[in-house]
């Protein structure tokens, strides 16, 4: 019923940049908490950054300074934009989201969902 597909990743070299999307599409009444995290070969999936549907952010201390996270509520999407890369930011990075779906049935329940991935690789 719901659906998160990703886009926006690839390879770039050190320093470049790169700007992840995460758009949500379904029976949504509302999203509450939207996220990014990543997944490197060998690694747990850890948390990269994440945003409250007030706009609320925090971050991975990995990241601060460089990446960026926001949400366009209208759209139903979450944006990461990553500046300053690192080879070790090399990872699967996925999307997750808290949403309130609307049931076929009647109304509403919450869960969460992924999306499918996306490959970020830095390398020169």
């Amino acid at each position: 019923q719901v659906q998160l597909v990703e886009s926006g990743g690839g390879l770039v070299q050190p320093g470049g940049s790169l700007r992840l999307s995460c758009a949500a599409s379904g029976s949504i009444f509302s999203i509450d908490a939207m996220g990014w995290y990543r997944q490197a070969p060998g690694k747990q999936r850890e948390l990269v950054a994440a945003i409250t549907g007030g706009g609320s952010t925090n971050y991975a201390n990995s990241v601060k300074g460089r990446f960026t996270i926001s949400r366009d509520n209208a759209k139903n999407t979450v944006y990461l934009q990553m500046n300053s890369l690192k080879p070790e930011d090399t990872a699967v990075y996925y999307c997750n989201a808290d949403i309130e779906i609307i049931s076929p049935y009647g109304g509403t329940y919450r869960r969460g969902y992924w999306g499918q991935g996306t490959q970020v690789t830095v390398s020169s």
